[in-house]
């Protein structure tokens, strides 16, 4: 089970950090760390996770954290090894596949070096496993930078390169150039076996023979450009250039020739297991300043670092382009390895390769934990890969875990309702352990035979999994009743008859406080003549279309309330019209103009001529942007092709602004051709087309009709929510002890509330304060969250509650804002909820957001903190008792 960081002491330590201005300064270079989670998976191995928030992005980061101090690098002990070996394949495919050797298990991986992407799909660094070289560095560089580990298991940074001879009849000896390398050398001679790690060989360039048993096995031949790997106990010998083509060419069969090939390395030992890698992070204790260099973007990024002493070894994946996590700079990687504890660190391959799996108590393989920036998992040709002593199997403890795993609600039940228990056995090494257990529980539930705890009572509660004296626990918390119902999605969109999607069910109790439902505990309506829809045994539920095309409205109830919820169904694709560009002479960029299309006006983008330079492009802006279908699947046009091989872009950007292009084909066609581009799953909907564009050569096309493929499912559902108790009347607010207002700052003299002590105005002109036991703390929404406005604003928040928390004669904290959709993202907004209601369960003591100047007025809440947003123009009214026994506001719309 995850561990989470308690809140309040790291609240007050935060405080105290900013007594200084030197470490306020330290704090602003090192952005915020949100949320962290700690799981051992092995002794000696623990995985970290945790979201950061930057002064420009989120960051998600996963880190597997390993001590090899004691010898556990030795063979009792946790190793580092080589993963994969066989071509490309995902990390959990080579990990599945990986021999960890007798009595041991594989408990994690990374994935590992660049590759020849475009090409034979191999490495482009060195590989060892089990101290034998498995292939070489692609030539240019006479050694190349890797990881490597001992055989006591303590890592550290090396270059490693090729010691190589062939030895041709006769007994002349001539430098072997390449092995296994991922593209063959200039000249000279390169050798290739059965532990080539690409998909297929390189085109040799030049003539080849087979090798088996150290001779010829027939005559040299060119073989084809693309071929299998060699068979176990095969060389392939191939030769370039004018010197060793001739030598090679004069071979006959039975001709005795040896290869040999062995790594060195720069300096110290070489390496039992080692993959290779590019930049330095971090060097002798100092991070590396990358700026200027072609691969410092802001990317996913996976890394290596290591202490001093080479015993404690990070293995670390941070999620990039994303709304979630920004991804880092190579400069912000090594700032982020130093901070870490890396006296030396490299950059490994990153983009959508970046993948790292962990294990947990118990389990049988490990899983992924954190999100591929295509959507799903890459294949790569190699990694790192974990594996610890089997363990003896003896029934040690149990993981004991809600269905489908951590999440939001993780360990929380709504009164009335029930929730799935699951109890992993585990022996002392953290290995699977065979042993169903027998459950009870104390506090607020019971746990039925079956695991299923049913919530009784509001308040704290404790499911256990026994057997033979072996115990597991999990703490739960028993919500109020659901009152209301929400579907994880408000509308579910299939692209065609069989496919599926799923989605969860939540429910609020009356303070907002929020909990999976899941399928035992609510009564669905829908056609089941066009949908199945089932429980997907997580939690959650499938649904699948039983037609072609339809569309419908699911309706879920809680059994035991009636709360209610809705989702929108549709399958089957239609074109939605996006852009016709009939207005194309109002489309702005360089190289853009209006042109016939191909139904009345179309767009036309010409690539500068004579010859264009890398990364030139025409492009054209609309007038303004231009929203696309929500749950669209792909955007098609109308493209008319001149043969250049230019490839028409479509621009567009997520619901954060984040920019996101999409790459069409190289027209090497002519006239009128419809393409469409799949729209990748990650980016935050809705998006919006932001431009078109085109580049990689010159020429000059001509684009008409942009449409989005979108399945038909009307719009989503609409809810309607009771007052909260907190809205009263004139004669409610007056009751309480004091009282102040939230409006704009200047309104005529009838409008004034003269009993009110004062006015918030969200113009933010003063900084926090606290007037009879209430500590106010307005906060700044006038910047973006990632244009530092999210840092500034939670930097504010997080010392206002500590101050607040060991304040004895403040009772409350109340948030103030100006109404600013659009600056604060969702990710700061759930981090504030979250915050102030841990605040709320920590200290006892009250909490409210209160927005000034939105549409509408409205009163509810979350996790039991009261959000209350204040119409424009108006002038709302608040009684305060910030130490009352029940509700310690109450409110009178303006």
């Amino acid at each position: 089970m995850p561990t989470p960081r308690p809140l309040l002491p790291v609240l007050l330590a935060w405080a105290l950090a900013l007594s200084s201005p030197a470490a306020a300064a330290a704090a602003d270079d090192t952005g915020i760390e949100t949320a962290r989670t700690t799981r051992q998976i092995a002794p000696g191995v623990r995985l970290e996770s945790y979201d950061r928030l930057e002064s420009d992005r989120w960051l998600r980061i996963d880190e597997l954290v390993v001590d090899t101090a004691g010898g556990t690098g030795g063979t009792g002990g946790v190793r580092v090894e080589y993963l994969g070996g066989d071509g490309p394949e995902t990390v959990a495919e080579a990990a599945a596949r990986h021999r960890a050797g007798p009595g041991r298990r594989v408990i994690g991986a990374v994935n590992g070096d660049f590759f020849d992407v475009r090409g034979s799909g191999a490495p482009l660094g060195p590989g060892l496993r089990d101290g034998r070289l498995l292939h070489s560095p692609a030539p240019g560089t006479a050694s190349a930078p890797a990881v490597g580990f001992g055989p006591d298991g303590r890592g550290r940074i090396l270059r490693l390169g090729l010691a190589g001879s062939v030895t041709l009849p006769g007994g002349r000896v001539r430098p072997l150039a390449g092995f296994n390398a991922a593209r063959p050398p200039a000249g000279g001679f390169a050798a290739y076996t059965a532990d080539w790690p690409g998909a297929a060989l390189p085109d040799p360039g030049g003539p080849a023979v087979e090798l088996r048993g150290g001779r010829v096995a027939a005559a040299p031949v060119r073989p084809p450009a693309r071929r299998a790997r060699p068979a176990p106990g095969t060389t392939l010998l191939i030769a370039r250039g004018a010197a060793a083509t001739a030598e090679l060419a004069a071979l006959r069969p039975g001709d005795a020739v040896a290869v040999a090939a062995r790594p060195v390395t720069g300096a110290g030992p070489v390496p039992r297991a080692a993959v290779g890698g590019r930049e330095a992070l971090v060097v002798a204790g100092v991070p590396q300043d990358h700026d200027g260099e072609p691969n410092n973007a802001a990317a996913p990024r996976t890394a290596v670092g290591f202490s001093r002493d080479g015993q404690q070894v990070r293995l670390v994946a941070v999620d990039g382009r994303q709304r979630d996590s920004g991804g880092l700079t190579l400069t912000g990687l090594g700032r982020m390895m130093r901070r870490l504890g890396a006296y030396e660190a490299l950059n490994l391959d990153g983009g959508g390769s970046t993948t790292l799996l962990a294990g947990a108590a118990g389990a049988t393989a490990p899983a992924l934990e954190n999100t591929p920036s295509d959507g799903t998992p890459r294949p790569v040709p190699n990694g790192l890969v974990l594996t610890a002593p089997a363990g003896s199997g003896r029934l040690a403890g149990y993981r004991v875990e809600p269905l489908g795993g951590a999440g939001p609600d993780f360990g929380r039940v709504l009164r009335g309702l029930t929730r799935t228990l699951t109890a992993t056995g585990h022996d002392a090494a953290l290995g699977p352990a065979p042993g169903a257990p027998s459950w009870s529980a104390a506090g607020g539930g019971s746990v039925d035979p079956a695991g299923v705890f049913h919530a009784l009572r509001p308040g704290g509660a404790t499911a256990y999994a026994r057997r033979a004296g072996v115990e597991g626990a999990l703490p739960l918390d028993v919500l109020g009743p659901p009152a209301r119902l929400r579907p994880t999605r408000d509308r579910i969109g299939l692209a065609e008859r069989g496919e599926s999607a799923g989605f969860g069910l939540v429910g609020y109790d009356a303070q907002g406080a929020a909990a999976a439902v899941e399928p035992r505990d609510v009564t669905l309506r829908f056609d089941r003549s066009r949908w199945n829809v089932t429980g997907d045994g997580r939690g959650g539920f499938t649904v699948s279309a039983r037609t072609a095309r339809a569309t419908g409205m699911l309706h879920a109830t809680v059994n035991a309330t009636g709360a209610t919820a809705e989702l929108a169904l549709g399958v089957g694709l239609e074109a939605l019209p996006v852009a016709a560009l009939e207005d194309a002479a109002r489309w702005t960029g360089p190289g853009a103009a209006a042109a016939e299309g191909r139904s009345g006006r179309g767009l036309a983008l010409s690539v500068p001529a004579p010859d264009p330079l890398p990364g030139s492009a025409a492009s054209a802006a609309p007038p303004r942007p231009v929203p696309l279908p929500e749950l669209a699947r792909s955007v098609s046009l109308w493209v008319a092709g001149d043969g250049s091989g230019a490839r028409p872009d479509v621009r567009l950007a997520d619901a954060g602004g984040a920019a996101l292009t999409l790459r069409g084909p190289a027209a090497d066609w002519t006239g009128w051709r419809r393409i469409a581009l799949p729209l990748p799953p990650l980016p935050e909907r809705p998006l919006t087309l932001t431009g078109l564009s085109v580049s990689g050569a010159r020429g000059r096309l001509v684009l008409d009709g942009v449409d989005a493929e979108t399945p038909p499912t009307g719009p989503a559902p609409t809810y309607r929510t009771r007052p909260d108790p907190v809205v009263a009347g004139a004669a409610g607010v007056r009751a309480r002890p004091w009282r102040f207002a939230a409006g704009p700052a200047a309104v005529p003299a009838s409008a004034r509330n003269p009993d009110a002590d004062f006015v918030l105005t969200g113009a933010m002109e003063r900084p926090a304060f606290t007037h009879r036991g209430v500590r106010f703390l307005p906060l700044d929404s006038g910047r973006a969250t990632l244009d530092g406005g999210g840092l500034g604003r939670m930097r504010s928040l997080r010392a206002a509650l500590a101050a607040a928390a060991r304040e004895p004669g403040t009772g409350a904290l109340a948030v103030v804002r100006q109404y600013a959709p659009r600056a604060v993202d969702r990710k700061e907004a759930a981090l504030l909820t979250r915050y102030l209601g841990e605040f709320r369960r920590a200290t006892g003591k009250r909490a409210a957001v209160i927005t000034v100047g939105a549409p509408r007025f409205t009163a509810g809440r979350s996790e039991g903190v009261l959000e209350v947003s204040a119409r424009r123009g108006g002038r709302t009214l608040f009684g305060a008792d910030a130490f009352a026994a029940g509700d310690w506001l109450s409110v009178r719309p303006g």
